[in-house]
């Protein structure tokens, strides 16, 4: 018996029989041998790790655009704190922790630039529009590794997928990152809006603060234990009624006097503007693409609008802003 044969049958003996199961997985799209040691989601969850797209998130925005402080969330904190709470939840609940992780260390490798304004603008300018939890999977299905994508599991690509609002995952383990990103975010992103004195915990309604806390480390502990007995030997993992309702008023205030029309979003009209201008002029001189773009056009049925969307939502801030510079600002003319 393998290492991998051994842990598989661990599992078995183990997990809930609620969870998704390694050796039952519904396998990737194209056939390969199994590893002797990992099962396939902790083998799909150090791909996610060791991927380009992954280390790029360390440089996109969360919240705030270019904060002016170290501690600050970026993509990838956020998602490396969705991960944490993930995995707690679904140690608790005796499901599986590797397709936890897989899922949560992929659920935003879509995400563009500047955040939500990055998403904004390429949805109403590209052609059949942009959705980040898509645009996550089209990169591990096909954008990492130069166009071969990473060949994950059903079940990580239907995670991401469906970690959003809307979505509705598969599995459990799907369904325990689709809240533990709500809750990382809302209350993670309080914290950098107290730390950017846009709002005071004062200002936080005490209908909210009441149920779930009145500090970050109060709120997300009432919300990862509500979670967990309230889905504890149930198929379906739910918060209770007056923890989603206070959750859901939590991100209504936070969208009220936060993500819309506060200090910390002025300058997301020019990150829209900067954004609409690199899509304009990719999307109409697609020689400049980088040649795993290009490769894509020509090899597959990949739009030229289409390879200009995904060379633009792949960028950094910083890389994005470098290139716009290249492209808009004369640079200093000297004789040699």
């Amino acid at each position: 018996m393998t290492i991998r044969e051994d842990l598989e049958k661990r599992e078995h003996d183990i997990l809930s029989r609620y969870a998704a199961f390694s050796d039952e997985s519904l396998g990737r799209d194209v056939y390969e041998q199994a590893c002797d040691i990992r099962p396939v989601y902790q083998r799909d969850r150090d791909r996610i790790l060791h991927s380009k797209a992954f280390r790029r998130m360390k440089g996109k925005t969360q919240v705030f655009l270019s904060p002016e402080g170290d501690h600050y969330r970026t993509r990838l904190t956020h998602t490396l704190e969705v991960s944490q709470n993930a995995r707690t939840v679904a140690k608790a609940l005796r499901l599986n922790e590797d397709l936890t992780e897989a899922i949560a260390l992929g659920h935003d490798l879509g995400h563009t630039p500047f955040g939500h304004a990055g998403e904004r603008i390429l949805d109403r300018i590209c052609p059949g529009g942009f959705r980040h939890q898509e645009q996550s999977v089209r990169v591990v299905e096909i954008l990492e590794k130069n166009g071969s994508g990473l060949n994950l599991t059903k079940e990580v690509r239907d995670g991401i997928r469906n970690h959003s609002t809307s979505g509705n995952p598969a599995t459990l383990e799907g369904k325990i990152v689709r809240i533990c990103d709500k809750i990382a975010y809302v209350n993670s992103d309080i914290d950098d809006a107290i730390r950017g004195k846009v709002i005071r915990e004062e200002d936080i309604p005490d209908k909210y603060t009441d149920i779930l806390g009145k500090t970050l480390r109060e709120r997300l502990n009432t919300l990862i234990h509500d979670m967990i007995s309230s889905s504890m030997d149930k198929n379906d993992i739910v918060l209770s009624e007056s923890m989603d309702l206070a959750l859901k008023g939590l991100r209504a205030f936070m969208f009220e006097h936060v993500y819309v029309n506060s200090a910390a979003k002025a300058e997301e009209g020019k990150a829209e503007h900067m954004v609409g201008q690199l899509y304009d002029y990719y999307s109409s001189h697609v020689e400049q693409l980088p040649e795993e773009y290009i490769s894509m056009i020509h090899n597959s049925d990949c739009t030229e609008s289409r390879a200009a969307c995904d060379f633009i939502a792949g960028m950094t801030d910083h890389y994005a802003v470098m290139m716009f510079q290249n492209l808009t600002v004369p640079r200093t003319w000297q004789v040699f």
